[in-house]
């Protein structure tokens, strides 16, 4: 899986991308909005006694003004962002804009194709935002395409990406749109997230074997996004083909030869010995 791996990691930068330019505040989800809340009881409590309200927090000037500058960079300005980033984290430990700035970090790392300081920055970001939805989605999709079998700690890694797509698709289900949004930009943006989710999903479940649990996940994230990953249908006619579906498998690698890239002949020979396949071989029942 390396060069298939390789040619995927575009299209997540330009579905990161994407969702970054569309909106500031849903680029840093869980920074400034979150799921619905539970609905108020109407029954009225006892009045509880009056608390003396908390001094309102200091605002640095200079602390506002550094973040601004590491926030308006552009995300193919990685090496500044990074460097920002870096200076931003040692001035301000504690600023309250440290998970954002631990969040842009990771992503600037991700499209240098830096994984450990990565996933270093994304885990610190999470631990100070566990619903942090683009860090859950991102972060558990590099997982599985980064994955090495023989590593140690493989499998905790894989259950780790699978618990951290799940919980971003459980809050993406309730999550509020954004004042700044039009619904036509959240719509797109929150169906890219699902999409990237189930992607990741699929290569999780295709790296454990799982064939069966791997298709439906790929199906949904090739069905979902503008345009699709062609690592996604290689995989699925990969799964399919386990599960002795070559018709469809044939299919799936017939869309990934459309797309181009590093794949598209792969996926062609692919799609004829498929072909083949399931003229020599009826299809199981599904």
């Amino acid at each position: 899986m390396k060069n298939i791996c390789k040619g995927s990691m575009f299209s997540a930068i330009l579905v990161a991308g994407t969702l970054l330019a569309a909106s500031s505040s849903f680029a840093q989800m869980g920074g400034s909005s979150s799921p619905a809340p539970a609905q108020q009881s109407t029954d009225k409590p006892s009045t509880p006694p009056a608390a003396t309200p908390a001094p309102a927090p200091k605002i640095d000037p200079q602390e506002e003004a550094d973040y601004k500058a590491f926030y308006d960079l552009k995300m193919e300005e990685v090496d500044q962002r990074i460097a920002l980033g870096d200076a931003f984290i040692q001035k301000y430990p504690n600023s309250k804009y440290a998970g954002s700035v631990y969040s842009g970090l990771s992503l600037a790392e991700y499209n240098k194709q830096v994984f450990t300081k990565m996933f270093a920055n994304s885990e610190k970001a999470l631990a100070l935002n566990p619903d942090d939805i683009q860090m859950l989605v991102i972060v558990g999709w590099v997982i599985p395409h980064t994955y090495k079998p023989d590593e140690p700690n493989a499998d905790a890694q894989l259950d780790k990406a699978e618990k951290y797509e799940k919980h971003a698709l459980a809050s993406l289900a309730t999550f509020q749109k954004p004042a700044n949004l039009t619904d036509e930009q959240f719509i797109k943006a929150k169906a890219a997230y699902e999409s990237q989710a189930h992607s990741a999903l699929g290569l999780i479940y295709f790296r454990r074997q799982n064939w069966e649990a791997a298709v439906p996940e790929l199906t949904t994230a090739t069905a979902t996004t503008t345009p699709p990953d062609p690592t996604d249908y290689y995989v699925l006619g990969v799964s399919l083909g386990h599960l002795n579906r070559f018709s469809d498998a044939a299919d799936a690698y017939t869309k990934c030869a459309a797309i181009p890239g590093g794949l598209q002949a792969r996926c062609k020979q692919q799609a004829d010995d498929a072909k083949k396949q399931a003229a020599a071989k009826p299809a199981p029942s599904k």
